[in-house]
């Protein structure tokens, strides 16, 4: 059975990936600030669930000492799902908490949790990281400056994170999706969710069910197949920014 560990795992995305590899058979080392989130999960996959660990991947000390405390536990598989987008506006415009907010979580955070595990993949001469990115990580839209630079350092880190590590034997695979109908527009509007609701209308947006059936095919593949990069977008949509809705 391989062992995986998924940030973010309490909720939308995290949480349904969570509920389809546990069915699916792996054993999970689940991580977020929710601790009652994480345990409820517990109490539904006893027999798939090894591990909780709460912690908030922006802050180093606590990721680390987190991780280490699995002790020598092998970690077949890292998702690196953890990320927010703080608020909308133009860079001039931006609160300056909101835009640290997205460089220490969506960029630092990915890099503390990669560095704390891979000392439990190397020895092993194995192993499989999964980023989830954005399409705002291939393409600028208004109002998203800082959020879709820190998706950018996502894609860059995927690719550089391929590289150096191919002498370890790690695959290391991108997901980029589109629009996902989650919580990710309610706390990008601190909690207006008529604001969030919008966003959505009109349209099919992708669900977290969707983007964790993608993540579960790209850990699926033979050992001589890495996926290394995926974009998932809803049928309707065809960039960032240009979605059919209907009127």
């Amino acid at each position: 059975m391989q062992t995986v560990l998924i940030t973010g795992a309490s909720s939308g995305i995290g949480k349904a990936t969570v509920t389809l590899l546990a069915a699916s058979g792996y054993n999970l080392v689940i991580c977020g600030r929710n601790t009652d989130a994480l345990s409820a999960l517990q109490q539904l996959y006893p027999g798939n669930i090894s591990h909780i660990l709460q912690f908030d991947i922006s802050k180093k000390d606590e990721v680390f000492s987190s991780i280490q405390s699995l002790g020598d536990l092998r970690i077949d598989i890292l998702i690196n799902n953890a990320g927010n987008a703080h608020g909308l506006a133009t860079f001039d415009q931006a609160d300056i908490t909101d835009l640290e907010a997205m460089i220490d979580i969506n960029v630092k955070g990915l890099i503390y949790v990669s560095k704390a595990v891979l000392p439990l993949m190397i020895p092993y001469g194995s192993g499989h990281i999964v980023n989830i990115s954005s399409i705002a990580g291939k393409q600028v839209y208004l109002n998203g400056t800082t959020y879709c630079a820190s998706k950018f350092a996502v894609e860059a880190l995927t690719q550089g994170m391929r590289i150096d590590l191919l002498p370890h034997n790690i695959k290391v695979t991108g997901i980029a999706p589109g629009a996902v109908a989650t919580n990710f527009s309610l706390v990008r509007f601190k909690g207006d969710q008529s604001r969030a609701d919008a966003v959505y209308e009109g349209y099919t947006p992708l669900s977290a069910e969707d983007v964790a059936n993608t993540i579960l095919f790209a850990i699926r593949q033979p050992e001589h197949v890495q996926i290394a990069d995926l974009t998932v977008l809803p049928s309707v949509q065809a960039s960032a920014v240009h979605i059919s809705r209907k009127v």
